[in-house]
């Protein structure tokens, strides 16, 4: 397994992120509709919005997981904020990053993700809105735009919560 390396924008990154003031909050319905969509429009068992902290992933939206965090370490969500473009893992048995990951060789035994970097208007990437199978799967561009249009929804809710908390 091969951890992910820290953006180059860590600090700005992670002081992005506490701005939004959704770490450690209640799950919303406008978060889990988005996160149930995406479930539903690409077939997988779990869709989440993921947010890296410094040593956490924390799901502000779990649909198809009991967990509410994962180790960052182990994450592929800390690999994916690193991306401009969706990061796909078609085989993650196959992928020397994630092969011996203890989430793909145990519960919840990934096998597929893909996962879209929620980039903040001024740069920051603080999460995802990802999907995974426990099978491996294609995903084309037409799969990539979509996902990518549902990362933007959710992008919007966090600003709106924003402005809503203001």
């Amino acid at each position: 397994m091969l951890a992910a390396p820290l953006p180059r924008n860590e600090a700005k990154r992670l002081e992005a992120l506490r701005s939004l003031l959704i770490l450690d909050t209640a799950p919303e319905e406008r978060f889990d509709r988005i996160s149930a969509f995406a479930a539903k429009e690409f077939d997988v068992p779990i869709a989440l919005v993921s947010l890296v902290d410094q040593d956490r992933q924390w799901f502000k939206s779990n649909f198809g997981l009991d967990v509410c965090e994962t180790k960052r370490d182990v994450s592929f969500c800390g690999h994916a904020i690193n991306k401009s473009e969706p990061l796909v893992v078609p085989d993650a048995l196959r992928d020397p990053r994630f092969a011996d990951n203890p989430l793909v060789i145990g519960r919840p035994f990934i096998r597929f993700y893909a996962g879209a970097g929620l980039r903040l208007p001024y740069g920051q990437v603080v999460g995802t809105l990802c999907i995974m199978d426990r099978r491996p799967r294609d995903f084309d561009k037409l799969d990539a735009a979509i996902l990518g249009g549902l990362r933007d929804l959710v992008v919007d809710e966090l600003f709106r919560r924003e402005e809503a908390a203001v």
